[in-house]
């Protein structure tokens, strides 16, 4: 009889109420099909190579790692250097805003004062004229219409070529 740890117990049943009839010789005694909900679990119905399909332990799967959280990039250079910028810039900017409105009044009356140097400077200029114009008459020096009156013609050709001129004296 082949070798099979239950050779007894399966031949007992064979003999007696054993649905299925008895292994020929060098076969295993059959067994019954199991219903899906006696299967034990890790234990699965599997076909073999040669088409035979046995019970036997299965691996469960393995589980899935999760997700790696995705690799920090480095900060590109430029990046940084427009963040470190913008603060500056700002403050910058917001440092001439108050000081111009701390100079502010100043500036006006800057400007206030350099208006009045100029219109100082022009009604200097036109006293001055009017007072050395006063002394030339008062001297008795020549007026303006005794004056001489000198005219110079000066021609030249090309641009580096030789000048002559003429003096007229009225």
């Amino acid at each position: 009889m082949p070798y099979h740890p239950d050779t007894e117990h399966t031949t007992a049943l064979a003999h007696s109420a054993w649905p299925y009839p008895p292994a020929s010789q060098g076969e295993l005694v059959g067994y019954p099909p199991m219903r899906a909900e006696e299967i034990p679990p890790g234990i699965q119905a599997v076909t073999l190579p040669n088409g035979v399909r046995v019970l036997a332990y299965t691996q469960p799967p393995a589980p899935t790692p999760a997700p790696a959280p995705p690799a920090a990039q480095p900060i590109p250079a430029w990046a940084r250097t427009t963040a470190l910028l913008a603060p500056t810039v700002g403050g910058g900017i917001g440092g001439a805003a108050v000081g111009l409105s701390y100079a502010a009044p100043g500036l006006i009356a800057m400007t206030h004062a350099l208006w009045a140097a100029v219109a100082l400077i022009a009604v200097g200029g036109t006293a001055a004229a009017v007072l050395i114009s006063a002394a030339r008459s008062r001297i008795g020096g020549p007026g303006r219409a005794e004056q001489p009156h000198i005219t110079q013609n000066i021609t030249s050709t090309g641009l580096f070529g030789r000048a002559n001129g003429t003096v007229n004296h009225r």
